[in-house]
């Protein structure tokens, strides 16, 4: 296929793969109960780096969404997917997890170019961490239980034992920061314990779910148990949300459209999990190793381009040591190279798309009007594509827009702190709670730090450290509920209780 010249040049330079190139030619459309259409409309597909248009989808309407979650509940219904053994479906997700290793090189191509994303954090990160994920649930579906024992607090003998039993149909609504990574959070658990799922992704950076659709069936999993519907979130996402045909809605983004989710969905009683925004703070003590702890601290919100929701946003930095610090990230966040997600050379990769950009480029010019004090970056940059350079404010006020507000790009305050109560009360002042980061080599004061900071996550000496084993989710206005680890099997489950009598006669 022959992308627009300048496209056509970026990825002659950097290469694309065969199979990407195949794929991006192919019409797209929406995927319900194994059967794929294209609707009458369509919207572009904007690659990130330079601009142009890089192929289309189809806008999925109510009806779509109607069909779709009609197909999962005949899949849970009456399909075989609840029904089989554990085993079986373990193995059939062990399957689609080596279908994704088979094409790891051709998604992380996809996620570069939908997102903007540097290809080897699309590679090592996203691609690789959306099969870890599915590896780990996998092996849960054969694990999931109940528990039995004999009642002898009631008169009477009695035989009780409990049920796992699959919740049923999921709607699942993806964000466009991490699109196949966050798909696998919802869907690893849910598919394990037998789920069916409809799937609404991120209308910017839908390419990943549809060709993962597409691997589903490879993988020989049942029709209807997997749909994927595209379009735009105002549409056929609020429409997911207030579904009462669902019982549970998954939805990861920011608390402002979370709120609306969560209320279309209370409006039916429906199960919900919400992962949500996040202003996450980064307590820098004056025992640590600076140079290594100011990398660190950068990668923590300058990866991905800052479009992270844990990212650390906001550093607080021991008084004895802020100048140093400040410093140091200034001159870090100037070296670090932006340029296009192809380019095994670039650092950082683009925004996602140019509306993102000119929301980071007013909250930058927000900060500047609020009187702190610009030490690295800006909103200024040349050429096409949706950048911004690595941006650091000092001398921040904790009522600054800046430090109150999700950014979500790669802005970094830093302010100072004079002892560990100023350093908690400060971490806590926000009405997210989402992560939290201590830099300090004295493991006493992270034992005393740690449970006081109202934050899902507490990081020790890094950032953003995934792991599927391990729980993920917030306090406060950062959600409610919890992805991955064993936690989240009580999300996509119904706890039963059998009492059986024992007649002594």
């Amino acid at each position: 296929m022959s992308f627009p010249p300048a496209l056509e040049a970026y990825v002659t330079r950097f290469g694309l793969s065969t199979a990407t190139r195949a794929f991006l030619s192919r019409s797209h459309g929406i995927c319900i109960d194994g059967t794929w259409s294209s609707g009458d409309e369509r919207a572009p597909v904007v690659e990130a780096s330079t601009g142009e248009v890089l192929t289309s989808l189809t806008l999925g309407t109510t009806a779509d969404i109607d069909r779709a979650v009609a197909a999962a509940r005949r899949a849970f219904d009456a399909g075989p997917w609840p029904r089989l053994k554990p085993l079986e479906r373990e193995q059939l997700l062990g399957r689609l997890a080596d279908l994704i290793e088979e094409h790891h090189e051709e998604l992380a191509e996809l996620e570069s170019l939908d997102v903007g994303k540097p290809l080897v954090e699309a590679r090592d990160i996203d691609v690789q961490g959306t099969i870890d994920t599915l590896r780990y649930f996998a092996g849960w579906a054969s694990k999931v239980g109940g528990r039995s024992g004999e009642a002898s607090s009631l008169p009477g003998s009695y035989l009780t034992y409990t049920r796992r039993e699959p919740v049923g149909v999921i709607g699942v609504i993806v964000p466009w920061n991490f699109p196949l990574q966050t798909l696998m959070w919802k869907l690893g658990a849910a598919l394990a314990v037998g789920c069916t799922v409809v799937v609404k992704p991120a209308e910017l950076t839908s390419l990943s779910a549809l060709r993962f659709a597409e691997l589903v069936h490879e993988a020989g999993i049942p029709d209807g148990v997997v749909n994927v519907v595209t379009g735009k979130g105002s549409v056929v996402g609020a429409h997911l949300a207030g579904h009462p045909g669902i019982d549970k809605i998954t939805f990861t983004g920011s608390t402002r459209t979370g709120h609306a989710v969560g209320t279309a969905a209370l409006a039916n009683w429906t199960r919900m999990t919400l992962e949500l925004g996040g202003k996450s703070p980064v307590l820098v003590f004056d025992d640590v190793d600076l140079e290594q702890t100011v990398e660190r601290v950068a990668l923590g919100i300058f990866g991905n381009a800052g479009q992270v929701c844990d990212a650390g946003s906001r550093v607080y930095v021991h008084e004895s040591i802020a100048e140093a610090f400040t410093a140091r990230i200034a001159a870090h966040a100037d070296r670090i190279v932006v340029g296009p997600g192809l380019d095994p050379a670039t650092e950082m990769g683009p925004l996602v798309s140019e509306a993102q950009r000119a929301q980071v480029v007013a909250c930058i010019e927000a900060g500047i009007a609020e009187g702190a004090r610009l030490v690295a970056g800006g909103p200024e940059t040349d050429g096409p594509g949706f950048f911004i350079r690595p941006t650091v404010f000092a001398g921040v006020e904790q009522s600054m827009s800046i430090v109150r507000e999700e950014i979500f790009g790669p802005v970094l305050t830093v302010a100072s702190f004079s002892d560990e109560e100023e350093a908690i009360r400060l971490a806590n002042d926000s009405p997210y709670g989402l992560a939290a980061t201590i830099y300090s080599e004295s493991l006493s004061r992270v034992l005393r730090i740690a449970p006081r900071l109202q934050a899902g996550t507490v990081y020790v000496g890094a950032q953003s450290t995934i792991d599927p084993a391990m729980p993920f989710g917030g306090y406060k206005a950062s959600g409610f509920g919890r992805d991955l680890g064993a936690e989240q099997l009580d999300h996509v489950t119904e706890t039963k209780t059998v009492w059986i009598t024992i007649d002594d006669a």
